[in-house]
């Protein structure tokens, strides 16, 4: 089992830093319509099943039936209502140039790279106490802090600001994945993140004021926010009862969370509670890893597998540590195209014919188990862009997601998925801009066609 693989995060943030640093006169540069909007890689598939190869999948969607939630409900609904949405969201990371060419539902970014140094947001990005991880936070030293990636005469956080009022303004809903504590805690990846990083009070005093100042900064607009993508997965991992696994919750953020337990349910619970009150239109997603309970369950080729068995584990899981408030849950496909990495001897390809393992059915109904348990619907994010017509060299890798969840958008909803958002994991993989045009030309025919709704009458 392995989770994200988190280069990608430093390599575009430092990118994304660079080219701050050399602004001079305007925000905009470095504002919400940035191409620079990060890509971090996404949890890992160890998939060991047979090689579908790299056609696209092309078959008319099977016709799966409605989401009834398995009681007759509509997972998604509500959700959705909340968007002012009724059907299957589409969107990804991107350009502008590309955000232009189809009626995106949402456009998503990547914080990663550090939190201030001091106990809260500094004030100013050029006074000589902003500093994250030791380096200054002024343009012409460009520090990790998100707070700071922008012109440094501005106040910190415009950035943000800018990004969610473009994207409202384009009728574009702004997606943030906040993904901090490894980067800025200094410790191992895995579950040192939340035996140590979490159960410490001095970094998740830090924690909690820098994620205070980032849902202050979204304001009152449209919104979707997720929190440490495969953090909960190694939380999983500690323990299968977040209510058993220790964290400082109330000893670090009295101020928003007093009366919430020093525990991973307490800090799951806590972040939903902050992001509703300071970002009250905004819709609170945590991520549920694929491998969480020891089984890299959408990468399995077992037959096996008791897969609805391993999906209520984790939905028990997530139900716990969003409560009752948390409004949905995201999953991830692969982290990579899985041409990029058939060419390091790893198969992690989905068979399209659903012949044999891994392949999309399995996924499919993985998500429908953990959304029924947990009672919240699923956005797949981060779903690697490739396809059978790429080559398999640098952002042009295969693969046949884009292709699949295009043409079976019904077996979507009717595993309780409301959004397919897509992006690559990685400075290497195929993005929306090297793919061929295959990513827009799926957009505009979705959109000018009926749309996929949530719950069909």
């Amino acid at each position: 089992m392995r989770g994200l693989n988190r280069s990608g995060a430093v390599a575009i943030s430092s990118a994304l830093l660079a080219a701050c640093a050399a602004v001079i006169a305007s925000a905009s540069a470095c504002g919400g319509s940035t191409d620079n909007t990060g890509n971090d890689a996404g949890s890992g598939n160890d998939a060991g099943g047979t090689d579908a190869g790299a056609d696209a999948g092309v078959q008319q969607d099977a016709g799966t039936g409605p989401a009834d939630g398995g009681a007759g409900a509509c997972i998604g609904g509500p959700f959705l209502d909340g968007l002012g949405k009724t059907k299957l969201l589409v969107g990804g990371t991107y350009t502008d140039d590309t955000a232009a060419k189809a009626p995106f539902d949402v456009r998503y970014l990547y914080l990663a790279g550090g939190m201030q140094d001091g106990t809260g947001p500094c004030n100013d990005c050029r006074d000589a106490t902003c500093t994250s991880h030791g380096a200054l936070c002024d343009n012409a030293h460009g520090c990790g802090w998100w707070g700071c990636w922008q012109y440094d005469h501005d106040a910190p956080g415009t950035w943000i600001t800018s990004f969610a009022n473009t994207s409202n303004t384009a009728h574009h809903i702004p997606m943030i994945t906040y993904y901090e504590i490894l980067q800025a805690s200094g410790v191992n990846e895995g579950t040192d993140e939340v035996t140590n990083a979490a159960n410490n009070t001095a970094f998740m005093t830090r924690f909690f004021n820098d994620v205070r100042f980032l849902v202050q900064k979204l304001g009152s607009g449209n919104a979707l926010v997720q929190y440490e993508p495969d953090f909960w997965g190694y939380a999983m991992h500690v323990n299968q009862d977040p209510d058993q696994i220790p964290a400082k919750v109330a000893a670090a953020n009295a101020t928003d969370c007093g009366s919430l337990p020093n525990t991973i349910s307490g800090m799951g619970q806590c972040l939903v509670k902050m992001t509703h009150q300071y970002a009250p239109r905004a819709k609170v997603a945590l991520h549920a890893s694929a491998w969480a309970t020891g089984v890299d369950v959408t990468g399995n080729n077992s037959a096996s597998l008791d897969v609805a068995a391993e999906a209520t584990k984790l939905g028990n899981f997530m139900k716990k540590i969003g409560g009752n408030d948390l409004d949905f849950i995201t999953v991830d496909a692969s982290d990579r195209d899985a041409g990029f990495y058939q060419q390091q001897g790893r198969n992690t390809w989905w068979d399209e014919t659903n012949a044999t393992l891994p392949n999309f059915h399995q996924a499919f109904a993985w998500t429908k188990g953990v959304a029924e348990t947990a009672g919240k619907p699923i956005v797949f994010w981060q779903v690697p862009l490739g396809n059978a017509a790429q080559n398999n060299t640098k952002n042009h890798y295969k693969d046949n997601r884009v292709d699949y969840f295009f043409a079976h958008t019904s077996e979507l909803t009717a595993a309780h998925v409301a959004g397919m958002l897509f992006g690559a994991g990685e400075g290497q993989q195929t993005t929306a801009e090297t793919d061929g045009n295959n990513f827009i030309s799926k957009s505009q025919a979705y959109f000018n066609g009926a749309g996929a709704p949530m719950c069909p009458q």
